[in-house]
């Protein structure tokens, strides 16, 4: 080995490591795009839950739920209401629609939001989309939300 750094032989390891952390830079990318998990409810996903997840944002009702894990811890997680309401649109907008006016004593009450049928049904389909995620097959730990 010389006993000398040329300006060449450091031009070299700048190069050849420049080249190298960009292979290992696209080898990652790539070994992260193949193991993404691949969501098995993208055939329900349609313009009345989209219409529903616009609701869910206009209404800043993560503001108050968590969905998924995110959001407020105000007011019960939502990503399985569909689950504890029995399966059933019909109870989420019943309970949306007609919520006790003045809550329940000892416990947070929910704002009434005056929904038309059509705007439930919305905001109901994309809570029953929300419930069929498979990415979040643990969450939320509990059947409570």
């Amino acid at each position: 080995m010389r006993e000398t750094f040329t300006k060449g032989m450091a031009r070299n390891i700048y190069y050849g490591g420049a080249v190298f952390f960009f292979l290992v830079l696209i080898g990652l990318t790539v070994d992260t795009v193949k193991s993404l998990p691949q969501t098995d409810n993208r055939e329900n996903l349609t313009e009345q839950v989209a219409a529903g997840k616009r609701l869910w944002e206009i209404n800043n009702c993560i503001g108050c739920h968590t969905l998924l894990g995110e959001g407020a811890y105000f007011a019960p997680e939502l990503g399985n209401v569909y689950t504890r309401f029995g399966e059933s649109t019909e109870a989420i907008k019943a309970f949306i629609k007609y919520r006790p006016v003045d809550g329940i004593e000892g416990r947070r009450s929910m704002p009434q939001f005056n929904l038309s049928d059509e705007e439930l049904e919305e905001l109901a389909q994309f809570l029953k989309y929300v419930d069929g995620v498979t990415i979040a097959r643990d969450w939320p730990p509990n059947i409570q939300g």
